[in-house]
């Protein structure tokens, strides 16, 4: 008999859940149809009941139905009702008009907020009760243009969410900006746009994401002049959530005031869940240790905060029944205060169903209130299912309660307090493992030790002190300073703790993403693994069994015998050794597990050459057939200027650490054999920084010369502190990283003997590293930002070599992202590329790649890939030949 019916309701609602995401249309049915099959052969073996197999069934089906049903709602209504394709519509200028139903944040000179759209192009769109006249009188505002392009089709798109960017155009708008508040109504004028698609395989989805929280189009407005904004003019159920945006302001606003940086954005992550102005750097620190569910309100802190009300109400006299329905009534007030983020929501709601439990002598069981509040979750928003949060927070949850109790008698002997502190954070961690690597690619083998000694330190000490000062601050203000001052001495350690934990960088593994099937079995062996280990402990100090132990005394004392003693055999202990064999082989199976997890790549002897999308730049990561991994340049992002204080962002896009690393981190690349650093432009060596900080490398490769530069300059002196080795290249030089491949330096000229120091160029194109790549038989040509006046002295010194062609080449890396000073006819002849890949920004402000240079490989029979177009160009290279795939579709290249 089912003994937990709502927990195995849920797991079928999330497995069809899971099915309806995974897959659509046939593979779905028959997917469904499978398990609706297994179900019937499990309900005839007698396993369950056939009521239990309906219900099953029921949830299984229901909820792949019900995805499918939310898929096919989540579409955009704009292009019908504006009556224009999706692509025509990007870019135009539009008026939107609706309510803000979303905090209005603010990051550096740029302020954004979820809108839901009443009115677009002067055409109403819905219901709009309760519209001022005044608003209404905004449409005449609207160009004639617009107004043509109204539904055509009965399109209706009212209630769509457009994700609106107002980028501020001068610090005394900050002011203006902040008035703006959630269910005020307004009017924005900008410029509606796509959001961005993965440009990389593997890379980040923004517009997926937006997906997921129904978003389908950016609204992009210049200065707070392109938007009104008016408060409601009657109160709606909304305004509670408006409070309490302006409650968790000022609570922002008071820990500001209490803490100095970086103690202020830390302790409102820490205390209210504000994690917005979280420095940067401490928040890299604690995820490198697998500590930032510390700095998220979680079930932790839910615990705390209905342990501590429950204390004081029963101090208070009330009675039990009293003091858990205040309890109950208290904890929606506290999500809503804390973010009410994914973690935080699980979590209060599973308090409310206990204390509700709890009051009227109910479901008691913690498998069936997890069940109960993911099952609710789900049916509020589906999409839940996607978010990291949502997964963690249940999979670390059901978790404890699953393998806590396997794994609690492996320390029995350590004190009751120790031994509870070590089995949860064990079991946490171990739990949390498949997903931390198949999110964030890495893993820190010091993370169970961090965990186990700051989590307590960190939720015992600092969160209490941090929230004490919080209440103290407008009753007693010097009793609230000394308590965050004490708060911020703890922070301290705690900061020294994490950053001297992390210098140990030999600790940290990087991981690959793995597999839905590898995660499934992982958690299978670790039950697997710990139920042995529970039977092998309980058979060790289980009471021995003696043979003939039930036989009479007498018998055992007949004359001529040795006694009693002597009489019984040597103990027997049952079931020993079968756990033994049992630990061993699960032992056994998750090392292999792991072990695959970990070396994930499979080209079976190919190599892999992977042209990445990094904007206006270049950065190519070379996989040899033995495994060798070579990084060409890393991208870069270029600033203008300087730019004033109030316009930084918090966490700026830097092409490197946002895009590179991660691309690195998940394609499980744990050490860079080389580095080869083309040239000192910031296009190209600015990525590198975060490279080198991140991610081992054994070799830096350069043009010889120095860029008078001060980022140059800091990549540099990164390299030298990380121990990198560094080797100018010059033309001559050959490279080997394994039998199957070899790098042929062609540029730069040799420096002159008598010059002994690095020289400092400040053109460095010309300059540039060009190398030949030879693997198995197939020729790579790479060039940098190299200028025709290079390709000449190449070709020159080539040709009086006696080297009258030295083509075809099988792919061109056209130099310069396709500049027009580049790539000249000549070269072209000589080399006579079968293909040319150009690697240029979209829509960058240079014109690249330039038309004259694409007619010129046109002409040369070359056919032409773009990552402006095509997004990251990728080639396998075998004995076979090379095969060829890109990330995004074009009709540009053959």
């Amino acid at each position: 008999m089912n003994r937990r019916p709502l927990l195995s309701f849920t797991i079928c609602w999330v497995a069809g859940s899971a099915a309806g995401c995974l897959f659509g249309g046939y593979s779905l049915l028959a997917g469904i149809s499978l398990c609706l099959l297994l179900i019937v052969i499990w309900a005839a073996s007698g396993g369950i009941s056939w009521r239990t197999a309906a219900v099953f069934g029921l949830a299984l089906a229901a909820s792949a139905l019900y995805w499918e049903w939310n898929e096919g709602r989540n579409v955009s209504l704009l292009p019908a009702a504006l009556g224009r394709p999706e692509a025509g519509l990007n870019e135009t200028y539009i008026t939107a008009e609706g309510v803000i139903v979303s905090p209005v944040e603010r990051d550096g000179d740029r302020m954004d907020f979820t809108l839901k759209l009443a009115r677009i192009g002067g055409e109403k769109l819905g219901q709009d009760d309760g519209e001022p006249a005044e608003e209404r009188a905004v449409a005449g505002r609207e160009t004639q243009g617009e107004a043509d392009h109204s539904d055509n089709s009965g399109a209706d798109p009212a209630g769509e969410l457009i994700a609106v960017q107002i980028k501020l155009q001068a610090e005394s708008e900050i002011a203006v900006a902040g008035q703006w508040q959630r269910g005020d109504r307004v009017t924005v004028e900008g410029e509606l746009g796509l959001p961005a698609v993965a440009r990389n395989f593997g890379g980040f989805d923004y517009r997926a994401y937006l997906q997921t929280q129904r978003v389908h189009w950016l609204l992009k407005g210049e200065g707070t002049a392109s938007v009104t904004a008016a408060p409601p003019v009657s109160w709606e159920l909304s305004g509670i959530l408006r409070w309490n945006d302006a409650a968790r302001a000022a609570l922002g606003a008071e820990m500001d005031r209490l803490f100095e940086e970086p103690h202020a954005g830390y302790m409102k992550g820490l205390v209210i869940g504000i994690q917005d102005d979280l420095d940067p750097e401490t928040f890299k620190q604690f995820s490198q240790l697998g500590l930032t569910h510390i700095l998220a309100i979680s079930g932790m802190h839910v615990a705390v905060y209905v342990g501590v009300i429950l204390f004081l109400l029963r101090r208070l006299r009330f009675t039990r029944e009293t003091a858990l329905t205040v309890t109950l009534l208290l904890v929606p007030v506290y999500v809503l205060l804390s973010g009410a983020g994914p973690s935080i929501v699980r979590a209060g709601i599973m308090s409310m169903i206990a204390l509700l439990a709890a009051r009227l002598g109910l479901l008691k069981d913690g498998m069936n209130i997890l069940g109960a509040s993911a099952l609710m979750m789900l049916v509020w928003n589906p999409y839940m299912l996607l978010s990291v949060s949502f997964q963690l927070s249940f999979l670390v949850t059901a978790g404890l309660m699953v393998y806590t109790p396997l794994a609690a008698p492996l320390f029995s002997r350590l004190p009751k307090w120790l031994g509870g502190s070590v089995t949860v954070t064990l079991i946490a961690q171990l739990v949390s493992f498949p997903l931390t690597v198949y999110y964030f690619n890495q893993f820190s083998l010091l993370s169970f030790i961090a965990n186990l000694l700051l989590v307590p330190f960190i939720t015992f000490l600092v969160l209490p002190l941090g929230t004490l000062a919080l209440l103290l601050g407008r009753i007693w203000n010097a009793a609230a300073v000394t308590v965050a001052g004490a708060a911020e001495l703890l922070n301290n350690w705690t900061f020294t703790a994490v950053e001297w934990v992390n210098g140990f960088t030999a600790g940290v593994l990087i991981w690959a993403s793995p597999s839905l099937l590898w995660i499934c079995i992982y958690y299978a062996l670790l039950y697997g693994l710990l139920y042995a280990l529970k039977k092998y402990r309980e058979a060790g100090i289980a009471p021995q069994v003696m043979e003939d132990e039930t036989r009479p005394l007498a018998e055992l004392e007949q004359p001529g015998t040795a006694g009693v003693r002597d009489t019984f055999p040597p103990p027997v202990q049952t079931g020993l050794g079968g756990s033994r064999y049992a630990v061993i082989l699960c032992a056994a199976a998750l090392a292999l597990l792991l072990y695959k997890g970990y070396y994930a790549e499979k080209l079976n002897g190919a190599g892999m050459i992977s042209y990445l999308d990094v904007g206006q730049g270049d950065s190519i990561l070379i996989t040899t057939p033995e495994g060798a991994h070579i990084l060409v340049d890393g991208g870069g992002t270029v600033s203008f200027g300087n730019r004033e204080e109030w316009r930084i962002r918090r966490s700026p896009f830097e092409v490197g650490a946002k895009t590179l690393v991660p691309l690195l981190k998940q394609r499980g690349i744990h050490r860079l054999d080389a580095v080869i650093l083309t040239h000192g432009d910031q296009d190209h060596a600015g990525g590198l920084q975060a490279v080198l900080e991140d991610i081992p490398v054994s070799a830096l490769l350069f043009n010889g010369t120095m860029a008078d530069t001060e980022p140059y300059t800091r990549l540099m002196s990164t390299a030298l502190a990380k121990g990198v080795r560094l080797y100018a290249v010059q033309q001559g030089m050959v490279l080997a990283p394994d039998k199957a491949t070899q790098l042929h330096f062609l540029w730069p000229e040799p420096l002159a003997a008598a010059q002994h120091l690095v020289p400092v160029m400040e053109e460095q194109n010309h300059e540039s590293v060009v190398f030949r790549l030879e693997m198995y038989g197939r020729s790579f040509l790479f060039t940098g930002d190299m200028d025709e006046a290079a390709e000449e002295e190449i070709v020159q010194a080539a040709q009086q070599a006696g080297i009258g062609e030295a083509g075809p080449v099988d792919v061109l890396k056209v130099a310069h992202h396709g500049s027009k000073t580049s790539t000249g006819v000549a070269w072209l002849e000589f080399w006579k590329p079968a293909t040319a890949v150009i690697s240029a920004g979209v829509n960058n402000l240079y014109g690249h790649p330039n038309a004259g240079v694409l007619k010129r490989l046109e002409e040369a029979g070359a056919a032409i890939f773009r990552t402006d177009l095509h997004g990251e160009v990728q080639l396998k290279i075998s004995n076979k030949g090379i095969s060829m795939r890109h990330k995004l579709s074009s009709k540009i290249g053959r």
